[in-house]
């Protein structure tokens, strides 16, 4: 919890309880339903909290900005960020049942009212979104083509509408098709700690 605080020291009193629970919620889901690596549940917050919160150091979402978790596995980058911007509204979404019920149950015991969580493949999602967030879901081609449709024309931030992807290794390959639009950004840039060295996040404007 400190690492959070670290680099968000001007979060409410509110939000840094709300950062506090997961650590316990998380262990006891994830000894019920593996939704984190067992062997990293242990680094919580710095792999997976913070992790999902570099796309608040790159954007401050304006209020009722909309936002989608694309492939939200147990909830990142979606609860933090729906921690850290509770006036805008967050959509979740996954394959997997289990997954959507950890994410429901956790965004309940932490009080948030600005997140919705659904089983849904991308493909048959029909809403209209500022910003689609995804966490090394799948190749930035592939996401962009199953998501283009649920980016919103009206844009209310500054930054244009369009894609935050968290992500690692080697991604020339991926990103070469938007060369000219896609910016890369080296998690390096925000945080200090070893982990974070050859992690990036990708942002594609629509």
């Amino acid at each position: 919890m400190d690492i959070i605080l670290k680099y968000f020291p001007n979060i409410t009193e509110h939000q840094k309880e709300q950062f506090a629970m997961l650590d316990e919620l998380y262990h006891d889901w994830n000894s019920k339903i593996n939704v984190i690596s067992r062997k990293d549940i242990d680094n919580l917050y710095e792999h997976h909290v913070l992790h999902s919160l570099a796309i608040a150091k790159a954007q401050k979402f304006k209020p009722a900005t909309k936002i989608l978790d694309f492939g939200c596995g147990g909830g990142f980058p979606g609860i933090p960020l729906a921690i850290m911007f509770p006036d805008c509204q967050f959509k979740l979404i996954d394959g997997t049942a289990k997954k959507i019920r950890v994410c429901n149950e956790i965004a309940t015991a932490i009080g948030l009212k600005n997140v919705t969580a659904e089983q849904r493949r991308g493909e048959e999602e029909k809403g209209q979104y500022d910003y689609i967030v995804s966490r090394a879901v799948m190749p930035l081609p592939d996401l962009v083509k199953i998501v283009r449709k649920n980016i919103s024309k009206k844009h209310q931030n500054a930054m244009p509408n369009g894609i935050f992807c968290l992500k690692g290794g080697e991604l020339q390959a991926e990103i070469s098709p938007y060369k000219n639009i896609v910016e890369k950004t080296e998690l390096t840039t925000w945080y200090q700690e070893d982990w974070y060295k050859q992690k990036y996040l990708i942002y594609l404007p629509n």
